[in-house]
């Protein structure tokens, strides 16, 4: 059910890639058994691994991982003071890593799993967060999801703790929904699992400041389904827009 895709396979060998020694072993179906064990191993080694997520490819390391935070800000060409997200694999881990105590019962259950991303105060522990220091030094609020990808959600409970999360793609470029529009990056990934093109319109996440205790959400970022989640904050759990003022 499960193996690494070679360039022996017969349905890759339609052009689709252009294997080289140092990529034709990297590529993975996300349906090949070895695939969350590789995934996981990289990751606990400081690794990084492209997955595919609920709207786009991202690159993903151990959030934990000084070696892994820092290859995802190489790879991307990153400036170092933009922030990275992380992912969990269930809307119960999200505060181990920020501060909800002050929102609604059931409300992150509601959002999540799904295409958000919340901002939310950063724990200060470092033994409660469990995250590198390099992972947004300094910044007071950290983005966390749980994308509605099964293999995603996984990978966060093989590795056992959360895993830092960017988008697939050289920093400034498109975002990519399919493993042939970032081939060029391949050979800095230790695994790429290829989960076929993704059917979205490459938005990303909506991202949603709720770190505020004053009953208001900010929409820092329009991603998918960016209106069904304000009905959900509005309509059902009675939060209001934050105005840029505030």
């Amino acid at each position: 059910m499960f193996g690494a895709v070679t360039a022996d396979d017969d349905d890759v060998n339609d052009g689709r890639f252009e294997r080289t020694d140092k990529t034709k072993n990297v590529v993975v179906r996300v349906d090949d058994s070895s695939a969350l064990t590789r995934c996981a191993r990289a990751l606990a080694d400081g690794g990084v691994c492209a997955v595919p997520t609920d709207t786009i490819y991202g690159f993903a390391a151990c959030a934990k991982s000084a070696r892994g935070v820092n290859a995802l800000y190489e790879i991307k060409g990153r400036a170092a003071d933009v922030p990275l997200a992380i992912a969990v694999a269930d809307a119960e881990d999200v505060g181990a890593y920020g501060e909800c105590e002050h929102l609604a019962e059931g409300l992150l259950a509601r959002l999540l799993p799904g295409p958000t991303t919340v901002l939310l105060r950063r724990r200060q522990s470092r033994a409660t967060t469990g995250v590198a220091p390099e992972l947004n030094p300094g910044v007071e609020l950290i983005g966390v999801r749980v994308p509605a990808s099964e293999f995603v959600r996984s990978l966060c409970r093989a590795h056992g703790g959360a895993i830092a999360l960017t988008s697939a793609n050289k920093s400034g470029e498109t975002s990519t929904t399919a493993v042939e529009e970032f081939q060029e990056l391949w050979s800095k990934c230790d695994v790429v699992i290829d989960g076929g093109r993704i059917p979205t319109a490459r938005s990303g996440s909506t991202i949603v400041d709720l770190s505020s205790r004053d009953g208001d959400y900010r929409i820092v970022r329009v991603g998918e389904r960016c209106d069904e989640l304000e009905r959900v904050l509005v309509d059902e759990f009675a939060l209001q827009r934050r105005t840029p003022s505030k």
